[in-house]
């Protein structure tokens, strides 16, 4: 007996949650604040290797913020096929 999955509107929380990955930019920039001050004065192969060397989840958290947002943004709305006219 599978168990029924609840919909994001059947919760009645319609809100997004952008602040998620809001909050990691935030926290993945101040962690290479002074990374990215030495890389916007010179930008070296070897600054760019101890950054992601060093920082890696924040460069991977800097890498996913567009698959983030649109994870944790509003909900898509799907236009079903009985609301579609077809000629």
């Amino acid at each position: 007996m599978q168990l029924p999955v609840p919909d994001r509107a059947a919760r009645g929380s319609g809100r997004s949650q952008r602040w998620i990955p809001l909050l990691l930019l935030l926290l993945a920039l101040s962690d290479l604040r002074t990374e990215l001050r030495l890389l916007a004065d010179q930008v070296t192969l070897t600054a760019l290797i101890f950054t992601v060397r060093h920082h890696l989840l924040a460069v991977v958290v800097l890498v996913l913020q567009p698959s983030l947002w649109s994870h944790y943004g509003p909900p898509r709305r799907s236009v079903s096929s009985e609301t579609v006219d077809t000629p």
